[in-house]
C-alpha cells in the first residue's frame, strides 16, 4: 500500500447535497488520481425566499500515492 492523502474540497449544486459531494470528486479526479473514499464534512445550503436555491459541500477526499 501506497501513501493516502487527503485534500479538502469545496462544491456546490442546484439539485442536492448527494449531487454536490458527487461534483466535488468528479472535479478532484480532474487533477488526482487513485481516489479511494470522500467523507463530507459540512454541508450548507443558499436559500432566497424561502426556499433552498443551492446546496455545498465542504468534502474530505483521500487518494493514494506511490506504490
Amino acid at each position: 500500500m501506497g501513501v493516502i492523502k487527503v485534500i479538502e474540497v469545496l462544491a456546490t449544486s442546484d439539485k442536492s447535497f448527494e449531487d454536490a459531494a458527487r461534483n466535488a470528486v468528479k472535479e478532484a479526479a480532474k487533477s488526482v488520481k487513485n481516489i479511494k473514499s470522500v467523507y463530507v464534512r459540512e454541508m450548507n445550503g443558499k436559500v432566497e425566499n424561502n426556499e433552498i436555491i443551492s446546496y455545498g459541500v465542504n468534502a474530505k477526499i483521500s487518494f493514494e500515492v506511490g506504490s
